[in-house]
């Protein structure tokens, strides 16, 4: 197998312009870039919609190197409802837990130097009051499980990943493709797991070579492909192509070919730029006040 890559988490969010301060001047990312379409993705990228939406990509450094951030914005649609799939992002940086006291967002300690910051639509970032390490800052990505001895072979024995730790006694497993990179924390809920509208999705690159085999072992293994290898145009930039897996309790998990999505996701300097104009013209808030509507709740 070659190496594999974690790339970065799906949110789909209802107020661009909250979660771009949320990321930008709290965390303290960067926009790394923008891209604004006008009709739903072929892969579902931002959820079962149709209509216009936007793509941001934030983190602390390029996705080469870095596990970063996929903000969706659906026009339209103001608020998602939160399940208990996603369990929360921790990552390490004093400077983000200053940056909060500085901003007045609520902070909650959860541990002896750990504190709970909720993003714009609820999501949940653990910031660990340490300094910021050169590498990325993001340590991992945990998710809810509802048997975690079945999930653990399905992302360790069918996808390929290293089991960190492994405690029974906490029902919880960190797993991982690189001692380097982001990993994957699984957590029994106690039941079932609930996606909400909210549900996100996680994306790791591989050899484009790899991509058949992937769905085919999921095929002989009667586990579910959401799409089948499809390429994914996005205008005046790389086609990538992708397979869009379910694990056992139903998170959507991504595969995309890694030469291309490398040449993808170089870094656009006018990113920044590009939201904020977004932004800027986008009046639909304006549009549903005005009629004395609200924006659709997911």
């Amino acid at each position: 197998m070659a190496a594999r890559r974690a790339l970065h988490f799906v949110f789909k969010v209802g107020d661009r312009a909250r979660t771009a301060r949320f990321y930008r001047e709290l965390l303290g990312m960067a926009v790394l870039r923008h891209e604004e379409f006008e009709e739903g993705c072929k892969a579902t990228c931002n959820g079962p919609y149709d209509g216009k939406w936007s793509k941001t990509m934030v983190g602390y450094g390029p996705e080469d190197n870095h596990f970063v951030a996929e903000l969706t914005y659906n026009y339209g649609i103001g608020e998602y409802r939160l399940g208990n799939d996603f369990l929360g992002i921790t990552l390490v940086s004093s400077q983000a837990v200053s940056n909060a006291k500085k901003m007045g967002w609520p902070l909650k300690e959860v541990t002896s130097g750990v504190f709970e910051a909720e993003a714009p639509g609820g999501y949940k970032f653990y910031l660990e009051d340490k300094e910021q390490p050169k590498q990325d800052p993001v340590w991992k990505v945990t998710l809810g499980v509802s048997n975690l001895q079945k999930s653990v072979s399905y992302w360790s024995g069918l996808l390929g990943m290293k089991i960190y730790e492994k405690d029974e006694e906490k029902q919880r497993a960190l797993l991982g493709y690189a001692d380097n990179q982001c990993k994957l924390e699984l957590k029994a809920v106690g039941g079932a797991v609930d996606h909400g509208t909210a549900f996100g999705r996680i994306a790791f690159s591989c050899a484009k070579e790899e991509l058949p085999s992937i769905e085919a072992l999921m095929k002989k293994e009667n586990q579910k492909i959401l799409t089948p290898l499809v390429s994914l145009d996005t205008p005046g930039k790389a086609t990538v192509q992708v397979v869009i897996l379910a694990d056992p309790d139903g998170h959507e998990i991504c595969f995309v070919g890694d030469e291309a999505f490398r040449e993808l996701s170089q870094v656009d300097p006018n990113g920044d730029k590009l939201l904020d104009d977004a932004m800027a013209a986008d009046n639909s808030d304006k549009w549903f006040a005005e009629h004395n509507m609200k924006k659709v709740s997911a």
